[in-house]
C-alpha cells in the first residue's frame, strides 16, 4: 500500500503575528515497501509534513493519499497510521507488555492473542526480558524499542518515524538503524522517517528526500543526491561534510566536496595558494581549512596534515566540479 503527498501546503501564525509558510507545496511519494528518509535543518518542514500524513495537523491545501483512498479529511484514529516518536510516547502507568499491546487491545483482539503476539514480537526486538517492567526504568534504547515493537504488533497501512534515534547514543544509534530496517522489511508497508542527520538519512533510505524551507529540493536513492545534488542548498545538507561552494565568473558556482579537494605544501600550477588557518583531528584524517580568496575545507589523512600558519596550494580534478547556477542555486 503506497503513500502519496500531493501539493502539500500548511502554515501558521507566528507569535509576531506574520504567516510562517511550513509547507509550500510538497509532493513526495513512498512505495508499499519503501523506507523513505526525510532529511533536513530545522524549520525545513519535515516533521510538519511527518504530522499531516498521520492527521496530527490540517493541510490548508493539498492532499494525502494511502494506497487508493484520499485520507486528507480523515481522523488520525482512522487513517490506519503508526507513529514513533523521538521519546517513544510511552504510557508510564502500564508495563512494557501493556504498553506494546494496548493497540490491539483497543481494537478489540483476544486477550490471550494479544499476548501471544506481543511476545512474539518482543522476541524479535530483544525486549521479551522487560515485559514486566515500567517506562521509567527502561533506557532510551530500550523505550525505542519497546515503541517500534508496538508497531510490529500490528501491520498498519503507513509507519511514520519521528527522530526516533535522536535521544540515543552513538553506539546504540548505529545498532538501531538496522533494527529500524528489519522492522520495515518485516512490515513490508511505507515507512517515512523523519531526520535532522544526514548520516543517518543516508544510511537508511531506500530513497531521501531533502527539504528545506517547506518545499522538497530533491528526492532520490543517497547515492545520486551525493553525485549528482540538484541545488546548492542539497549539496551543503548531503555528504560527509558541506560542498565548498566558490563563485566564479558568468553567473556560476563550482562545487567540490572536501573529500576531493588536494592540498600541497608547494604551489601547484592551476592551484589556488592560500594560508592554513585551522587543522582539526577527525580520527585517522583531519580537516583543513584553508583561506584562498574564501574559505576551503579539505578532508586529508592525518599523515598528510599542514601546520595552521602553512601556505600552501589547494586543487582538484575537473571531473570533480559540480556547476550551479549562482542566481537560482540549481544544478547546471
Amino acid at each position: 500500500m503506497s503513500l502519496r503527498v500531493e501539493g502539500a501546503r500548511k502554515s501558521f501564525r507566528a507569535h509576531s503575528g506574520t504567516r510562517v509558510v511550513a509547507l509550500d507545496g510538497v509532493d513526495v511519494t513512498a512505495a508499499d515497501d519503501e523506507l523513505l528518509v526525510i532529511v533536513g535543518p530545522s524549520g525545513s518542514g519535515k516533521s510538519t509534513l511527518l504530522r499531516a500524513v498521520a492527521g496530527l495537523e490540517t493541510l490548508d491545501a493539498g492532499r494525502v493519499v494511502i494506497g487508493d483512498r484520499d485520507v486528507t479529511a480523515v481522523p488520525a484514529a482512522r487513517r490506519d497510521v503508526a507513529m514513533v516518536f523521538q521519546e517513544g510516547a510511552l504510557f508510564p502507568h502500564l508495563s512494557v507488555a501493556a504498553n506494546i499491546g494496548i493497540g490491539e487491545r483497543a481494537r478489540g483482539a483476544r486477550r490471550r492473542d494479544v499476548e501471544v503476539r506481543v511476545r512474539e514480537v518482543a522476541r524479535t526486538l530483544d525486549v521479551e526480558h522487560l515485559l514486566e517492567r515500567m517506562p521509567g526504568e527502561l533506557s532510551g534504547g530500550e523505550r525505542q524499542r519497546v515503541a517500534l515493537a508496538r508497531v510490529m504488533v500490528r501491520v498498519p497501512a503507513v509507519c511514520l518515524l519521528d527522530e526516533p534515534l535522536a535521544s540515543v547514543d552513538a553506539e546504540l544509534r548505529l545498532r538501531m538503524r538496522g533494527e529500524i530496517r528489519a522492522v520495515q522489511r518485516s512490515l513490508g508497508v511505507p515507512m517515512v522517517h523523519v531526520t535532522h542527520d544526514q548520516f543517518e538519512a543516508m544510511a537508511m533510505g531506500d530513497r531521501v528526500a531533502v527539504m528545506d524551507g517547506g518545499r522538497v529540493l530533491q528526492c532520490d536513492r543517497p547515492e545520486v543526491l551525493y553525485a549528482q545534488p540538484a541545488t546548492t542548498a542539497v549539496a551543503r545538507i548531503v555528504g560527509p561534510l558541506p560542498m565548498n561552494l566558490l563563485p566564479v565568473a558568468e553567473g556560476i558556482v563550482v562545487g567540490v566536496r572536501p573529500e576531493r579537494v588536494r592540498v600541497c605544501r608547494e604551489e601547484n600550477e592551476g592551484g589556488r595558494v592560500g594560508t592554513v588557518i585551522s587543522v582539526e583531528p577527525a580520527g585517522e584524517e583531519c580537516l583543513v581549512r584553508v583561506l584562498v580568496d574564501e574559505e576551503l575545507l579539505a578532508r586529508l589523512p592525518w599523515t598528510a596534515a599542514p601546520k595552521v600558519g602553512d601556505r600552501v596550494s589547494v586543487a582538484w580534478r575537473p571531473e570533480d566540479e559540480h556547476h550551479f547556477d549562482a542566481v537560482s542555486g540549481r544544478r547546471r
